[in-house]
């Protein structure tokens, strides 16, 4: 099948091993009560330590796979880059607030938790997305870090015009409400997120390939290391689903009521950004690339968001948490329809971009 040349037997069957994960992170949700609380009393600004050290490792496998020295010189593709920032710092606030208007008119937590979700740019999942996809490694971590960097600068500008000004204008004041976000935080929880395993995957590959050559780094180590990401996400995502699996019983309509706007926004944001990019001529590498960071998003940031204003109870941070519960299986699907799309691509798939040249 074209879909599944060159994955590995433990990403052939990713959509079965995800949702396997989700039943037992709600089963166990469910049959232990007491589960969800022992593991948010772990918590580092809102978002549980457990999850934290799942996402933190599957980031390092595709960063220590990236060819930092080829990264100065990729940079310099202004047009990618400026099509990145234009799906990921326009596109998609504007398509998440029109959608949390549309279907939430009258749930302004759930609302306003949607809205904080979307502006906040992906910079965790979206490298195991794109390593599943055979996408281009090095623009991945390069898009990552420019993400990150405006993140820093834009996250609270743009929470205060979306959240309060412009919600203000269309709902009037009762719609609008204060997003006090400092710069500062936002750092602390790139820095966080996105330090650790690029620092570890930089040390990695400088080291090892010093050591042992560039041959054996991709050829041996990297074949050994690079499935353990699997095993990172489904970690993570059977404590995000034990987390909540309560209130998913408990609230199924709520789930539903956010889950659509959630579902249609990573599908739109994929395929606008996947139609654009092959339209304007990048390879399948990079399309993918472009399309996986448009459509993912950084739910660490937004839960602590939403539970450092609104508090851990609120609708809100409801909101927030019940993201990355949709977009693990809708982007899980999207890595077989961008594998399946690759064989539109014409020409050869280029191996300074494919992880799946090996």
């Amino acid at each position: 099948m074209a879909t599944t040349a060159g994955l590995s037997r433990l990403e052939r069957w990713t959509t079965l091993w995800i949702f396997l994960a989700m039943g037992l992170g709600v089963g166990l949700g469910a049959l232990l009560p007491g589960l969800p609380a022992t593991l948010t009393a772990f918590s580092w600004s809102g978002v549980s330590v457990p999850i934290a050290i799942g996402l933190l490792w599957m980031m390092y496998p595709p960063l220590a796979r990236v060819r930092y020295e080829d990264l100065p010189r990729l940079a310099g593709n202004r047009r990618l880059m400026g099509l990145s920032l234009f799906q990921n710092w326009v596109l998609g606030p504007v398509l998440m607030f029109s959608l949390a208007w549309i279907f939430l008119p009258d749930l302004p937590e759930y609302r306003i938790g949607l809205i904080i979700t979307g502006l906040a740019r992906c910079i965790a999942m979206v490298l195991v997305w794109n390593q599943m996809a055979r996408g281009h490694t090095e623009y991945a971590a390069i898009l990552v870090g420019l993400n990150s960097l405006f993140q820093m600068v834009f996250y609270s500008v743009l929470a205060w015009f979306f959240v309060t000004v412009l919600s203000g204008w269309i709902g009037g004041l009762t719609a609008s409400a204060v997003v006090p976000i400092s710069i500062a935080d936002v750092a602390v929880t790139v820095l966080f997120y996105l330090g650790i395993p690029f620092a570890a995957g930089f040390a990695t590959r400088t080291i090892l390939v010093r050591r042992r050559g560039r041959e054996w780094y991709e050829g041996v180590f990297m074949r050994r290391l690079a499935p353990t990401a699997m095993i990172g996400l489904l970690f993570t995502v059977v404590i995000m689903f034990s987390l909540r699996g309560g209130d998913i019983l408990r609230l199924p309509w709520d789930v539903v009521r956010i889950a659509v706007p959630l579902a249609l926004y990573f599908v739109i944001m994929f395929g606008a950004s996947f139609w654009m990019s092959k339209r304007l001529g990048f390879s399948y590498e990079e399309t993918t690339t472009l399309a996986f960071t448009a459509a993912s998003n950084n739910f660490e940031l937004a839960i602590a968001t939403t539970i450092g204003v609104f508090g851990i109870a609120s609708g809100a941070a409801f909101a927030a948490v019940i993201g990355p519960l949709i977009e693990v299986p809708v982007l899980v699907n999207l890595v077989n329809v961008a594998l399946w799309a690759k064989k539109r691509f014409p020409g050869p798939v280029s191996a300074a971009g494919s992880v799946a040249a090996k």
